[in-house]
C-alpha cells in the first residue's frame, strides 16, 4: 500500500475540517485526477475529516484513502438530494472503490403473453398490456430454464407457429411425436384445455405449485375412474416433473407475503451482497454480487447501491428486510426513495426477533459462504497468475491479460475478437469486437495489427476500461502474430508482454510463444487450464460476432433483392416467421397476414422462393 505523504494529509485534513455540517457529496481523486471514490454525507464535515484523521480503519478504506491527492464536493439541499447526486456520479464516473452493478440491462421477467393461446416468453420491458408478468428474476439463465422447464412439464408448444391462425398447417413437429408438446397444432386440443395449462403455468410462476400438484392429482385418480389411461399417467408425469420444481422453491414465509431480505459480507479480500426474492411465500429467486479487493462495502455504501439495484427492477415488494442496521437516517431514506418509485408504501426494516429475523441470518450466511467461496477461488486464481508470471519471465504480476483472435468467413466478415481476463475472472463488460477495415484479403497478420492499432490508440482516454494498460497480451497464434503485435507496441514506445497461445494438430493448446522460441506449459496443469480457457474463450467469441455479422447481412441480402421488400418489411417478416426459414416456408396467405406486406408483395416473395427451388441456388441463406 502507498503511504500518503503526512504534508498531504494535513492538507486534506485542513480542506475537510472546512466544510460545513450539511448533506453533501464528496469526490476522491488520486494524483492523475482520477475520481476513485463517491460518497455522501448528512453532515459532510464529520464524514470527510474522518478519513484524513488519524485512527483505525479498515484495510480497503485506508487504500482508498492513501490514493487520495484532492477531493471536491457538492453541497445539497437534503439528504435526498445527495443520495440522487451519489448515485448519478457513480454512473457516470465509475469510481475504482465504489461497489457498482455491473449489468445495466434491465432484469429479465417471465411473460405470460395476450391472447387466445398466451405462452411463456422472455422478456427485459414490463409492458403496460393485459399479459401476466412474473419475476423479475436475477439472470436471464434463471429465467430461460424456468421456461423450459414449465414448456417440458406443461407440453407447452415452443415453435414459431402462430395459434390459431397456424392450427391444421403443416405437419406436427418432433416435439409432439417425442410427447413434450400437446400439440396444438393438430387441432385436437381445445381452447379450454390449453387455457387451464396456462393457468397452471401461471400458478406455478406464482410459487403456487403444491396447489396445481394436488389438482392434477385429482384428475389423475377421475381419469382412472374413467379407465382414460393415457390421461391419467400424462397426469401422473406431470405431478412427478412438478416436485423437480416445488424442491426448488423453499416455503419460508406465509402464503400472501411477498418480501425481499438483503445481507452483507465485507472483509480485507473481498464483498458479497445477497438479496432473497420472496414471492408468494416462497424463496423464488436469490442474487448475489461479489466484488474485489479494491471495492469498499460498509453499511452507508449499501443505501446508494439499493437505490440502483431497484431503479433498474420494476417491481419492488411492499417490505424489505435488511439484515443490517443502517447508519442513522439512512433507512428513512431508502424507504421513502423506494416508496416514491413503487408509488405506494415500502417499509425497511431491521427484524430483531422471529421468523423475519431467521430469514436475514440466512441472508447473512448466503452471503458469507459465497464470499468464503470468492475468497478461496481468487487464492488459487491467484497461485496460478503468480506461476504463470515466472514461468513467461514477466516482470509484473498480471492482473489484466487481454487476449485477442482473428476470424472471418473467406475474404468476408474479418472479424477481431478481445476478451479481458482480469483478477482471475473473465471481464465480459470489457470485451470488444473490431470489424477489420483497412485489410485485402485473409491477412491474419496485417488484421492483428489494425486490431491492436485502434485498441492501443485508447490507452489515453481518462475513462473507460480502454485506459487501462494490459499486463499481459495473448494472441490466438504463433510467431508471425507475436512479431506483429511487438511491432505496433514498438510504433508507440510500450513495453507490453506479448505471447502467442500455439494450438498443435488437434487444435488443442500446445504452448505459449515469443517471436522466437516456444513455452512448454503441459507439465503445469493450472496454468495449462487458465491459457486453455482463455483461449477457447476469445475463439468463441471472436466467431460469434463474426456469424452475426454474417447473419446480418446475409438475411438483409436475401430479402432485400425480392422486388418491393425493403428493410423495414424484410425485419417484418423475419420476425413474424421467426427467421429466413420460416419466410422461405410460409404460404401466400400467411405472407399476406404480415402487417405492411402486401398481396403483391406475398406474390413476389413465393415467386422468388419458389423459382430458386427450380433454378440455380445463387443466394447463401
Amino acid at each position: 500500500m502507498r503511504v500518503q505523504t503526512e504534508d498531504v494529509r494535513e492538507r486534506l485534513l485542513e480542506k475537510a475540517n472546512g466544510l460545513p455540517h450539511v448533506p453533501g457529496v464528496y469526490i476522491m481523486r488520486d494524483k492523475n485526477h482520477r475520481v476513485i471514490y463517491v460518497g455522501k454525507s448528512r453532515k459532510l464535515k464529520s464524514r470527510v475529516s474522518q478519513y484524513f484523521q488519524n485512527g483505525e480503519k479498515n484495510v480497503k478504506t485506508a487504500r482508498m484513502v492513501s490514493a487520495v491527492h484532492d477531493f471536491d464536493y457538492y453541497l445539497c439541499d437534503n439528504e435526498m438530494e445527495a443520495l440522487s447526486l451519489e448515485n448519478t456520479l457513480i454512473k457516470q464516473y465509475t469510481p475504482k472503490y465504489n461497489i457498482r452493478l455491473k449489468d445495466a440491462k434491465s432484469y429479465p421477467y417471465i411473460k405470460l403473453s395476450e391472447g387466445e393461446y398466451p405462452r411463456p416468453v422472455f422478456t427485459r420491458k414490463r409492458g403496460n398490456d393485459k399479459a401476466k408478468y412474473f419475476g423479475p428474476f436475477s439472470g436471464a439463465a434463471t429465467a430461460h430454464s424456468l421456461i423450459e422447464l414449465l414448456s417440458k412439464t406443461l407440453r407447452l408448444p415452443t415453435c414459431s407457429r402462430v395459434f390459431p391462425r397456424d392450427i391444421g398447417r403443416g405437419r406436427p413437429c418432433i416435439n409432439y411425436q417425442i410427447g413434450r408438446c400437446s400439440g396444438v397444432c393438430t387441432g385436437n386440443v381445445s381452447p379450454e384445455e390449453y387455457a387451464e395449462s396456462i393457468r397452471y403455468a401461471s400458478q406455478i410462476l406464482g410459487g403456487r405449485v403444491r396447489e396445481v400438484q394436488k389438482d392434477l392429482e385429482a384428475q389423475m385418480y377421475a381419469y382412472a375412474e374413467e379407465e382414460r389411461y393415457e390421461a391419467a399417467a400424462r397426469c401422473r408425469d406431470t405431478v412427478a416433473a412438478l416436485e423437480k420444481i416445488g424442491q426448488r422453491q423453499k416455503v419460508v414465509a406465509d402464503p400472501d407475503t411477498e418480501q425481499d431480505a438483503i445481507a452483507f459480507y465485507s472483509d480485507d479480500v473481498c464483498s458479497c451482497v445477497s438479496v432473497f426474492y420472496i414471492r408468494a411465500g416462497v424463496l423464488q429467486d436469490k442474487a448475489e454480487f461479489l466484488y474485489g479487493a479494491d471495492s469498499i462495502l460498509e453499511a452507508e455504501d449499501m443505501t446508494a447501491f439499493l437505490c440502483e439495484h431497484y431503479k433498474m427492477r420494476e417491481y419492488i415488494p411492499s417490505e424489505i428486510l435488511l439484515a443490517y442496521a443502517p447508519e442513522e437516517g439512512e433507512r428513512e431514506m431508502l424507504e421513502a426513495y423506494l416508496s416514491a418509485r413503487a408509488s405506494r408504501r415500502v417499509n425497511v426494516k431491521t427484524p430483531e426477533r422471529g421468523q423475519k429475523h431467521t430469514l436475514c441470518m440466512l441472508v447473512e450466511k448466503n452471503a458469507a459462504d459465497h464470499a468464503k467461496q470468492y475468497r478461496a477461488n481468487s487464492e488459487r486464481q491467484e497461485e496460478t497468475l503468480v506461476r504463470l508470471a515466472s514461468k513467461l519471465s514477466l516482470e509484473v504480476y498480471p492482473e489484466r491479460i487481454e487476449a485477442y483472435d482473428i476470424s472471418n468467413l473467406g475474404q468476408e466478415h474479418l472479424t477481431a475478437g478481445m476478451i479481458v481476463y482480469e483478477g482471475g475472472r473473465f471481464n465480459k463488460s470489457d470485451y470488444r469486437s473490431f470489424r477489420i477495415k483497412s485489410v485485402e484479403g485473409t491477412d491474419d497478420y496485417a488484421s492483428m495489427r489494425e486490431a491492436l492499432s485502434r485498441r492501443l490508440e485508447h490507452l489515453d482516454d481518462d475513462e473507460g476500461s480502454f485506459s487501462k494498460m494490459p499486463d499481459l497480451i495473448l494472441l490466438d497464434g504463433g510467431r508471425g502474430h507475436v512479431s506483429s503485435v511487438r511491432e505496433v507496441l514498438a510504433e508507440r514506445g510500450l513495453d507490453i508482454p506479448v505471447f502467442g497461445m500455439v494450438k498443435d494438430d488437434y487444435h488443442k493448446t500446445r504452448a505459449l510463444c515469443t517471436d522466437c522460441e516456444e513455452i512448454s506449459i503441459a507439465r503445469e496443469q493450472d496454468i495449462f487450464t487458465m491459457v486453455y480457457r482463455i483461449q477457447e474463450e476469445v475463439h468463441r467469441f471472436t466467431v460469434s460476432k463474426m456469424e452475426n455479422a454474417k447473419r446480418k447481412t446475409v438475411k438483409h441480402s436475401t430479402l432485400t433483392k425480392i422486388p418491393g421488400i425493403g428493410d423495414a418489411k424484410a425485419k417484418a417478416l423475419l420476425s413474424a416467421f421467426g427467421g429466413l426459414a420460416g419466410v422461405r416456408t410460409a404460404s401466400y396467405e400467411a405472407l399476406s397476414t404480415v402487417r405492411g406486406i402486401s398481396s403483391r408483395d406475398a406474390e413476389a416473395i413465393r415467386e422468388y422462393f419458389d423459382r430458386k427451388k427450380t433454378g440455380k441456388e445463387g443466394d447463401a441463406v
